[in-house]
């Protein structure tokens, strides 16, 4: 499965590589702490969607050119926020035909939709939208000095990347209150004491990419339904987990991916895995 590292995206605001199955996505407008503004939101909608449909894509890192991970809305879209004439919506209600977000969603959702795990390594800030699209992927590793804020009360808005879902799904609901109502800032320190982030690292990009390295020589078959499972928890009945539990657990024994795990454990030497079929 292992090929040459190889560029999955075309230079912009967005980077891609793959190696060994892992996707080292980095946003890339350092000069901007790479905050967000239109062409970062259709190129980190394009990167998720371009790598949902790489079958031999078995992990993500997410993070950040430059001195912090996403500095939220670029700061220009504010102040011409800051006029006596009301904010234009335009957009914020389109959505493409089967898709449940807009553009700005999408460009956090995109990675909760990713049938492998993602992992956002986070240090400087992660701000606003920032934070929101750290918030949709499954694992965060951050620097311990690393400044994470829902901010969008300072404008006088709330969340709207799909921080309002996400966000009472990782943290008590009364400390996601909190944050929304406040805007404070929180250490990578604190982050992992509230729910927010999943550890902490002096290098969270070096940790990451080790990380998704091991997770990408495991069984991809399982790692996905293992998402599956996990991500579907508390949104459907127990009957429906238990039952969806059984039926991933039938089609994993038996199938070769399965049992090359067998093999490889018994036989002491490196698994070699067939990349999942995409349908």
């Amino acid at each position: 499965m292992e090929r040459p590292e190889e560029p999955a995206s075309s230079p912009g605001r967005v980077s891609v590589t793959v190696s060994g199955g892992v996707a080292d996505v980095r946003l890339n407008r350092p000069d901007k702490i790479n905050a967000l503004d239109r062409p970062m939101f259709t190129a980190l909608v394009e990167a998720a969607s371009s790598l949902a449909a790489d079958p031999a894509v078995r992990a993500v890192v997410l993070s950040g050119e430059g001195r912090g991970f996403c500095a939220g809305l670029d700061f220009a879209s504010f102040a011409s926020m800051a006029g006596s004439e009301p904010r234009s919506t335009e957009g914020l209600a389109d959505r493409p035909p089967g898709r449940i977000a807009n553009l700005a969603q999408q460009a956090a959702h995109g990675w909760a939709e990713l049938p492998v795990p993602v992992i956002a390594a986070v240090h400087g800030v992660a701000l606003g939208g920032g934070l929101q699209i750290a918030l949709a992927a499954d694992l965060r590793i951050v620097a311990p000095d690393a400044q994470l804020s829902i901010l969008e009360i300072r404008w006088g808005l709330v969340p709207d990347m799909t921080g309002t879902h996400v966000l009472p799904r990782l943290v008590p609901l009364d400390v996601a209150k909190e944050l929304v109502w406040t805007g404070r800032m929180v250490s990578g320190d604190e982050s992992v004491r509230l729910g927010l982030a999943t550890r902490v690292s002096e290098d969270p990009r070096r940790e990451a990419l080790e990380l998704a390295a091991q997770i990408a020589a495991k069984n991809p078959d399982a790692i996905r339904a293992g998402k599956r499972l996990l991500d579907q928890s508390g949104l459907v009945s127990r009957a429906q987990q238990f039952l969806d539990e059984s039926a991933e657990m039938g089609a994993l024994i038996g199938s070769p991916n399965q049992a090359e795990a067998v093999r490889a454990y018994f036989d002491r030497r490196e698994p070699v895995f067939t990349d999942p079929r995409l349908v």
